[in-house]
Parts: structure tokens; sequence; C-alpha cells
């Protein structure tokens, strides 16, 4: 309600989404993304489905697993299908409401794909460090509270970097070289000074990315500490393989990421639109749709539940 109240009055401003300029073989590129975003829908629903339904993985670390799911299908959905009606459908004008509400939702589940990655480093380091408490630490309420604790941080955080975007001035209809509303692109072409939004940006760049890996890295060395404490070869090695999947989440998301924001933001030197566009579109696209392919459905219990209704399906299809 705050945000859309900030919104009002702005509603004569507007921005034309320019995406590539150059790029060869683009209408390809979209393509690819229409297909990145079917994969990651199915997936990602097909995780929460089966997470729902099944009373045996209604435990704390599902719980974070469905949470990602949720978070990885809000964050493709606010991005690629207005990516493929701008560019395949010609229709690349935003009204400025429209647009503030897109650079809302995006960096707020952006922010939340972040620190979901790291509740999940959490979970394993519980399990591993403190495998005989690890009942009365890691309960429903506990991740219940954290996760509840991200999601009011992360929809509430960017209110407040959004609404500062009313306070510029915008001569006449502009060109934001970028897939979407994005932060930095639409801020540099207000006629009047943006210090107060370059601070912002900076400092909740840093916030939401450096925060969460700082967690995560710190969670891994506790965990490689604890591993080495173990006796067994083979209880290390098995330790250390159910950490696997997580560390591809975090370098698949966090390193590109990370990397795109912080030379956008504090270069001396600008990075050429095109591949600008083209690396932070792939950065924030592809996790979503990984995540459930590489860390949920290769969990034991989901592919568990998944071979169980597969193997229902083929029985069923048999006796018809």
């Amino acid at each position: 309600m705050q945000l859309l109240v900030l919104l009002q009055g702005s509603g004569t401003k507007r921005f034309y989404i320019i995406g590539f300029s150059s790029l060869p073989f683009v209408n390809l590129y979209f393509l690819f993304l229409a297909f990145v975003y079917v994969v990651s829908v199915v997936f990602n629903t097909f995780v929460i489905y089966i997470i729902a339904v099944d009373h045996r993985l209604h435990n704390p670390k599902y719980m974070a697993v469905g949470n990602l799911a949720v978070v990885d299908l809000v964050l493709n959905t606010c991005i690629i299908p207005g990516m493929l009606k701008a560019f395949l459908a010609k229709n690349n004008f935003v009204p400025f409401n429209l647009c503030m509400v897109q650079m809302y939702v995006y960096y707020s589940f952006v922010s939340m794909e972040s620190f979901s990655i790291a509740v999940l480093a959490y979970d394993r380091t519980i399990a591993i460090c403190f495998p005989l408490r690890h009942g009365s630490i890691h309960t429903m309420r506990s991740m219940s509270c954290i996760l509840a604790i991200i999601w009011c941080f992360c929809l509430g955080i960017p209110i407040f970097s959004t609404s500062i975007m009313t306070k510029l001035s915008y001569c006449d209809s502009v060109n934001v070289y970028s897939y979407f509303c994005d932060y930095a692109p639409v801020f540099r072409l207000a006629c009047n000074d943006n210090t107060l939004q370059w601070a912002v940006a900076s400092v909740l760049s840093l916030v939401i990315l450096l925060g969460p890996l700082s967690f995560i890295i710190l969670s891994y060395i506790s965990i490689l500490i604890a591993v080495f404490r173990m006796k067994s070869v083979e209880s290390r090695v098995k330790a250390l393989a159910t950490c696997t999947e997580h560390l591809i989440l975090v370098a698949v998301f966090f390193f590109p990421v990370l990397t795109i924001f912080m030379v956008g933001l504090l270069a001396s030197i600008k990075p050429d639109p095109d591949l600008r566009v083209l690396s932070l579109s792939l950065a924030s696209c592809i996790p979503p749709c990984l995540n459930p392919i590489v860390y949920s459905l290769k969990t034991k219990e989901i592919k568990s539940k998944v071979l169980t209704m597969f193997r229902r399906i083929k029985v069923q299809v048999v006796n018809c």
C-alpha cells in the first residue's frame, strides 16, 4: 500500500525497454529464455506439489527447499514473460508505475533468492555440525521464524529503494538499456541528482549479496572443521557429498550476479550495454531453472517420491 501511494502522480512518466541494440540472433536467445521459463515453471511447480502432498517432507529442510522453489517461480515469472512481450511481440512501452512495480518485485525476489540459498547452508550446517541436537535446534517453528523474517526483510527494504526513484525527474520518454526496469539504468537517466539512488543501490547490493554469501562461507568453514574432526573417512565423504548440490547453487547464483552488480555500480569503465544485458539476464533467469534440477529433485526423499509416482503412472498405463 505504501509503495502504491508513493507512485501516485507519476503516471505521466514512461519508459521504453530497449534490451539489445546489436546482438546477433537475438530472437533465438529470447526463444531460449522462453524454454528456460517453461522448464522453470514445470520443475518448480512439481517440487512444490511433491512437498505439499507428501507429509513425510513436512520438515524444516523441505520447508526451506519449498520456499526456494516458490521464490524461483516468482522471480522468473516477473521477468521472462515481460521480456518476451517487449522483444518478441515488439511491445516495449512501460508506464512509470508498472516500471516501479516490476523493479520492486524483481529486487525483492532476487534478495529472497540470495537469503534462501543461505538458509539451505544453515540447514547443512546444523545437520553436519550438530547431528545429535539437530532435532531440537532445527524445528519447524525455528524454520518458520527464519523464513518469515527473510520475507519481511526482503519485501520491506525495496520499498525504500523504489520509492526514492519517484524523487527523480525525467525530461521526456526515455530508453532503458536493459531487459526490464532495472534500477541502475533507470536512475542514471534522471535529469536531476541521483547520488542518493546510487548510494542506496551500492549499499543494498552489498547487503543482499555479500551478506548471505559471507554467511555461507562461514557455514562451510564450520562444516569443514566438523568434517575433519570425524574419525571415519567414509563419514567425511558422506558429509561433504550432501553439500555438493548446494555449492553448485551458490556458484551458479552468486558469482555471476555479484560480478555484474559490482562492475555495473563500482567500475569506472561502463561495460558494453549488450554484454551487460546478456550477462545479467542469464544470471537472473538460469538459476531459478537449474535449482530444482540440481538440488531439489536430487535430494533422496524427493527423488524417491518422484520414482514412486512414475512407477504408479507406468502401472496405470500398463493396466489400461
